[in-house]
């Protein structure tokens, strides 16, 4: 992927009152996002509030009402939305003779990945794995990866392709504390060094609190976004997460803010 010394922060990616039901199940309703290259976005709220359906109609895995659009604000124009994705979790049968080069390259390349490796291929997947410090992991077989170096990989995977938005679902479930550090690290460096924005599906509302720059509380609409002051000082905040431990963390919150 083409790294850039700054994002430009003339595209932009908006939801337009964005809607899917499953029959007379409305999960969302009237969603609408602005988000700008060179941005970590977290989507949060709780389980069963339309996060990870949100994700599937943004890709169009989904029947969907509204519209998606990305625009060039320096100039106006409409241009085709490339995005790319890691989802929540990936189930890969034990002893599948994949390779991390099989995986990338046959995605990227026309080289068959049954011949002989190619040199050039080889390095330009070393290349894309490094961003994510897992170039050592180029040989092993997928099955074989931890969670927290599939999910390198995948990432790796995401971005290959140049895209104006990651989109990211809960992708770090399951990993431990170093793992989250490193990925939140690592999603730091992606919005500050190339021209994508990121939204990011989230539970670990700490994490959030650090890294993000815009946060969105959805309950089947989107009822509150800014920064992370703004969202988790809210009303609406503590209405959603008002219950056992959650009371305390929105009070540790506050007074950290």
């Amino acid at each position: 992927m083409r790294k850039i010394i700054n994002p430009c922060g003339f595209h932009c990616i908006k939801v337009n009152h964005l809607g899917v039901s499953f029959g007379d199940q409305v999960v969302l309703s009237d969603v609408n996002l602005h988000i700008h290259c060179g941005s970590l976005n977290a989507v949060i709220g709780k389980n069963g509030a339309g996060k990870s359906t949100l994700v599937r109609a943004m890709l169009n895995n989904i029947g969907h009402t509204g519209s998606i659009e990305f625009r060039d604000t320096k100039n106006g124009r409409m241009k085709k939305l490339k995005i790319g994705y890691v989802p929540q979790s990936v189930n890969i049968e034990k002893n599948t003779p994949v390779s991390v080069y099989d995986l990338l390259a046959g995605f990227e390349s026309r080289y068959p990945v049954f011949l002989p490796k190619s040199r050039k291929v080889y390095e330009r997947m070393k290349s894309s794995l490094r961003i994510f410090e897992a170039e050592d992991l180029i040989d092993k077989q997928v099955c074989n990866l931890s969670g927290g170096q599939l999910q390198r990989v995948l990432l790796s995977l995401a971005i290959m392709d140049e895209p104006n938005l990651l989109l990211l679902d809960e992708p770090v479930s399951g990993i431990d504390k170093n793992g989250m550090e490193l990925f939140f690290q690592t999603m730091d460096y992606l919005k500050k060094h190339y021209d994508l924005a990121i939204i990011l599906i989230s539970h670990d509302l700490d994490y959030v609190a650090k890294y993000a720059d815009h946060v969105v509380l959805l309950d089947q609409t989107v009822v509150k976004q800014g920064t992370v002051r703004e969202v988790y000082g809210s009303p609406e905040f503590e209405e959603v997460f008002s219950a056992g431990n959650d009371e305390r963390w929105i009070k540790e919150e506050k007074e950290n803010a």
